[in-house]
């Protein structure tokens, strides 16, 4: 029987994310998942596909306090601002009202990332709503993530890849927010509705692979794989591979690593 294997969120799109033993869903997903983003002077959010360093740096929450590390920079503390300049950031075409982090921010993820930026938190009660082509229901919504509130993959579909790979890779090159275990590969891609304990999921699309996937997410590390390989088996409905499926949650609930996956339909 499919259940959990493992749960992951990402504080700070495209920075190093972090494992859960529960989550709690909010309406945008894993609450703190993908709140922040770093963004250019001109509102274009700055991700690993152009700056792979981006995943050495770690975030750590406490309460409304957020902390980042990173190689050869000091640890920055900041007190998460909702109150502040209203900024846009374009987030693949949607346009997202985030609340600027000040000065201290600015000038540490400018130092790291040797490009001009800001930090945006994204603002209280703005809504950004899911792709009403694959939404289930027009309340559905996400935050600074690409598209969806959640990702999900299986370690079957991993382990897969990782038999055609000439070196195996880690699981969180994919970025995956549910990782399930005792399925077969791939199998996430025949659902389209599952119950995990009182939350029922969406699946709604695969996920086209970008070239994050080819930073080694431990080092910052830009290689030619997975995307290589998966070029040659997983290019099923478009020019991009896929790998994992885009998830949509109805409602707000817990979900915690080992709960049985029930497949609906």
């Amino acid at each position: 029987m499919p259940y959990i294997s493992s749960l992951h969120v990402y504080p700070v799109k495209s920075c190093a994310g972090q494992e859960l033993s529960q989550a709690r869903l909010n309406a945008r997903g894993i609450c703190r998942d993908r709140e922040w983003v770093v963004v250019t002077d001109d509102g274009a959010f700055i991700s690993q596909r152009t700056h792979p360093g981006m995943a050495l740096i770690q975030p750590v929450l406490e309460n409304d306090r957020l902390s980042v590390s990173a190689p050869k920079m000091n640890e920055m503390t900041i007190e998460t601002q909702d109150d502040g300049d209203i900024r846009q950031v374009n987030v693949w075409g949607a346009l997202c009202d985030g609340v600027d982090q000040g000065e201290a921010a600015a000038a540490w993820f400018s130092a790291y990332v040797a490009t001009p930026c800001r930090l945006l938190h994204f603002r209280p009660g703005f809504v950004r709503p899911v792709d009403p082509n694959y939404a289930p229901r027009s309340t559905d919504q996400v935050g600074f993530a690409d598209a969806y509130p959640l990702l999900l993959l299986s370690e079957a579909s991993l382990a897969d890849l990782n038999a055609r790979l000439p070196e195996p890779i880690r699981m969180n090159r994919f970025r995956p927010n549910i990782v399930v275990a005792d399925c077969p590969p791939y199998a996430e891609d025949t659902w389209k509705q599952i119950r995990v304990g009182a939350m029922q999921l969406d699946v709604v699309k695969p996920c086209a692979r970008c070239a994050t996937t080819l930073v080694e997410q431990e080092s910052g590390a830009k290689g030619k794989e997975p995307l290589r390989t998966l070029a040659t088996y997983r290019k099923l409905n478009g020019p991009d591979p896929v790998f994992g499926q885009n998830v949509v949650h109805q409602g707000e609930g817990v979900l915690e690593t080992g709960l049985v996956v029930e497949v609906i339909t």
